[in-house]
């Protein structure tokens, strides 16, 4: 059995939790491969709703094993928050398993992201304040501490003498701050060692014998495709790959054994975070789709903060599925449109030069990119209870295939909801 990745074709905040709570059902495995305690996967089940931001999307099932690979950010203390959160509200234990390879945030990773967008202001890049650019600077530095490293105390305090020589000539002369020593942070980290120490795992080998017995696997990534600091709208990006071909890294499995690639967009647009967006709305509209989308409004699962909103951006999410490799494509919240007597989609950029392009340009190109739009009749209805794709209004099946048309994937899942039930397989 081939290993299925579930990414997100735009900003991130497309739905892909829903989609991995739903498709873990029939898994064995659900795999973490990047990213850190920055973005958030909203699921709503029987248990209530919540936003998972360490943990896989699969938790909520007792026959699915969780990892975390060794190409995530492990905040340690939010991970055993979350662990906490679940059973205090009446869900079973999860089985989580995190590579003894992955590293973990360290609280000046923190600091620095504060002080940092701090220093930046109005020039920000919109981070989430949680660590993660700097945690990822110190990895590919080789300054970064592996979870298999907080057992050695002397060894574990050399480590952060060598993370912390740097970074006091920053705090000082940078930041102004004063300077600080292993002392502050040793205590700390061997407790986190302690916390970690039951769910500690060789997760590559794990998912090997997994993959090899033909069990079946989910690795989910977080954010999307315009979010990757090698493809995606740099510098307004994060600090791993979100694309499914690092997947095969971030998890620690073969790259040929990823034979399903679903990339997931919404019907409309939305982003966190700060970057050119080409298609977004401003003011009362606005407003308007921000309130009326997600399942409580369009407002980011990790920051609160109100995502900017946009009308569907065809040229965004073709290029998106083209670099995530998606074999086929879901398409969540297409419920939200029903107010709308006609539906705008974007379906190409007006460059500074004149020049009107349907590829997705580079980050420079896109600051001064308008979009160009075509227009769809809406269905003016509610459709949240269809269950087949032949219950949906003809509009919202001409809007669906018209969105298909354009992005050159099939559309294989229609979301018109945020619970389980209101995914619609075509």
């Amino acid at each position: 059995m081939t290993v299925t990745a579930i990414v997100g074709a735009n900003w991130g905040d497309e739905g892909k939790g829903k989609l991995t709570d739903v498709l873990a059902a029939q898994s064995s495995y659900v795999v973490r491969f990047q990213g850190g305690s920055n973005a958030g996967h909203t699921i709503i089940n029987d248990y209530g709703k919540f936003a998972l931001h360490m943990l896989p999307s699969g938790v909520f099932y007792p026959n699915v094993t969780n990892v975390i690979g060794p190409g995530t950010a492990v905040d340690v203390r939010m991970l055993m928050r979350e662990i906490e959160e679940l059973q205090a509200r009446g869900v079973p234990k999860p089985k989580v398993v995190v590579s003894e390879r992955a590293q973990v945030v360290v609280p000046i990773h923190v600091r620095f992201d504060e002080l940092e967008e701090d220093r930046l202001a109005e020039r920000s890049f919109g981070s989430t304040k949680r660590g993660i650019a700097p945690f990822y600077a110190d990895k590919y530095a080789k300054l970064g501490i592996q979870a298999s490293e907080l057992f050695d105390k002397e060894r574990l305090y050399r480590r952060l003498e060598q993370m912390l020589a740097a970074k006091n000539v920053t705090l000082q002369h940078l930041y102004g701050e004063h300077p600080v020593s292993a002392d502050d942070y040793i205590s700390e980290l061997m407790a986190y060692g302690e916390q970690l120490r039951p769910y500690l795992a060789d997760t590559t080998s794990l998912l090997h014998e997994a993959w090899m017995r033909g069990e079946s696997i989910l690795v989910e990534g977080q954010l999307g495709a315009l979010r990757d600091p090698d493809h995606g709208i740099y510098p307004y990006s994060t600090s791993s790959s979100t694309l499914s071909g690092f997947a095969a890294v971030g998890a620690g499995i073969p790259p040929y054994a990823i034979g399903h690639v679903i990339a997931v967009t919404k019907a409309y647009s939305s982003c966190v975070g700060a970057g050119p967006f080409v298609a977004e709305l401003s003011g009362e509209e606005a407003q308007e789709l921000r309130l009326r989308g997600g399942d409580a409004g369009e407002f980011g699962a990790t920051t609160g903060r109100p995502r900017r909103v946009g009308w569907f951006d065809a040229v965004a999410t073709r290029y998106g599925c083209m670099v995530q490799g998606a074999t086929e494509v879901a398409l969540t919240n297409l419920d939200v449109l029903g107010y709308l007597e006609q539906i705008p989609i974007c379906t190409g950029y007006l460059l500074a030069d004149g020049s009107k392009t349907e590829r997705f340009p580079v980050t420079s190109q896109l600051e001064h990119a308008t979009p160009v739009f075509t227009s769809l009749p809406g269905w003016k209805c509610e459709i949240s209870e269809a269950r087949t794709f032949e219950e949906l209004p003809l509009e919202a099946k001409e809007y669906v295939r018209f969105v298909e048309a354009s992005i050159g994937v099939r559309v294989s899942t229609v979301s018109v909801g945020p619970r389980r039930e209101q995914l619609i397989h075509r």
